[in-house]
């Protein structure tokens, strides 16, 4: 039982997805600062409200605070944009920079690079399935 647990611990896939969490987890910190430190105050500037959280009205006694969710959108917002030009745009740029496209596959059969659509390699002309989800 012991032995198991060690194994299951110490599996590859376990490590790196938990070194990636972390790594999310600091990024998502950093990404948070920026907001509440940099980006809130510049709309603040702009906007003449520093935060938005306390801005409600109200129906029939029912208070609505529409401030809480345009924080949660001007984070959404300023993440997705974040991850997208720090992380994702670079990681792009790389794989193009490297040669790899994500719109072609190796042929099974020759190793040639091909359309990920083909059903047929135009160098060996060997029928291929359709490709694989990763």
């Amino acid at each position: 039982m012991i032995k198991g647990f060690k194994d299951f611990v110490m599996r590859g896939n376990l490590i790196e997805v938990a070194v990636g969490l972390v790594m999310a987890l600091a990024v998502f910190a950093l990404v948070q600062a920026l907001i509440a430190d940099l980006i809130t105050p510049i709309i603040g500037a702009i906007v003449g409200e520093p935060d938005f959280g306390d801005l409600s009205f109200t129906i029939n006694g029912s208070e609505f605070l529409y401030g809480d969710f345009i924080n949660a959108l001007i984070t959404f917002v300023s993440v997705a944009a974040a991850v997208y030009f720090l992380i994702v745009l670079p990681y792009e740029k790389y794989k193009q920079a490297r040669g790899i496209s994500p719109d072609t596959r190796p042929c099974p059969e020759c190793t040639t690079d091909i359309p990920v659509a083909a059903r047929r390699c135009p160098s060996c002309t060997a029928q291929i399935g359709p490709a694989s989800a990763v």
